[in-house]
């Protein structure tokens, strides 16, 4: 089945050109050797055994930050089938639409050493025609982001048709698409005045040299909408915004969410809580969280006045 990816070409695009001009996508990570020997269907394995190499050359670093690293520099080079769809920024507000025509292969001594050749469409998609879910999933952080629940969307930019600005949501567990696009934008906002909300006064975002890496996170079950970690870094925080979900989904994803953190990214000694955030109160969520101490479960409230000058 024919899959879809946003893919990063460099921070800010830098390799974009070079990318769409020379038929390929790549990636680096600091990784100089030829990776053709480890790339098999274990996604796991790979960032098992490259995640110790990336973090010796960077101590400074941590867990989370390789393993996001590793992820996907293994999404690049092996995740990403042949006859896959990639939508890469152009770094001007539009994204060039290409299909992989090829398996992995290693460039030494450039930039962007690990390439999958790409067919490059004549087609260009302006952020600003995509629907508002759309938007958001590729606006996501990261080098790779899947994008296939959009498939019908995109179909119809790269078919020639045109969608509209319209409200999409293809996932079969949202139940209101308007509370769906209502908490992807209170995802932006908690991100953007994280400091002045109650969690931000015990815990912070991730973050890797300054820039965050902990919306969005991705993890082997789906990408976490928040990761953050408590000031005295002895136990992450794994946020969850319900956005219209059915309330078992919710619940049981966050664990699944918490259980990759436990596994993947603590030290010895860290531990892992759960926040879910909703818009109303869940009864069934109330009673799914009764049965364990480490899942809290807020609502928020939306205030809004109109004043006459």
């Amino acid at each position: 089945m024919k899959k879809y990816y946003r893919v990063m070409l460099g921070q800010k695009s830098k390799y974009a050109e070079e990318c769409f001009a020379g038929g390929f996508i790549g990636a680096g990570f600091g990784i100089d050797s030829d990776l053709a020997g480890s790339l098999t269907d274990d996604k796991k394995a790979f960032i098992a055994r490259y995640s110790p190499l990336w973090l010796a050359d960077r101590p400074e670093k941590t867990k989370p930050a390789a393993s996001m690293a590793c992820g996907f520099l293994y999404m690049v080079c092996q995740g990403i089938s042949q006859g896959d769809i990639v939508l890469c920024p152009d770094g001007k507000g539009s994204y060039r639409v290409g299909e992989v025509i090829s398996g992995y292969s290693y460039q030494p001594g450039v930039d962007l050493p690990h390439r999958r050749a790409v067919k490059w469409l004549d087609i260009s998609i302006e952020r600003a025609e995509m629907s508002e879910a759309l938007r958001f999933s590729t606006g996501s952080i990261g080098t790779v982001s899947e994008i296939t629940k959009y498939a019908d969307e995109l179909e119809k930019f790269i078919g020639g048709g045109s969608t509209g600005p319209v409200l999409s949501v293809n996932d079969e567990t949202i139940e209101d698409a308007a509370v769906f696009a209502m908490e992807k934008h209170l995802e932006e906002f908690l991100v953007k005045n994280w400091s002045t909300t109650q969690l931000g006064t015990q815990y912070d975002i991730v973050e890797d040299e300054g820039e965050l890496i902990g919306q969005q996170y991705p993890s082997d079950t789906g990408p976490i909408d928040i990761l953050a970690i408590s000031k005295d870094k002895s136990h992450y925080l794994v946020i969850e915004l319900k956005k219209g979900r059915a309330s078992d989904n919710v619940v049981g994803q966050i664990q699944r969410y918490m259980g990759f953190v436990l596994e993947e990214l603590t030290e010895p000694g860290q531990s892992v809580r759960g926040v879910i955030i909703a818009l109303e109160d869940d009864l069934r969520i109330r009673r799914a969280l009764k049965v364990t101490n480490n899942i809290d479960f807020y609502r928020y409230e939306i205030r809004f006045n109109l004043v006459k000058n």
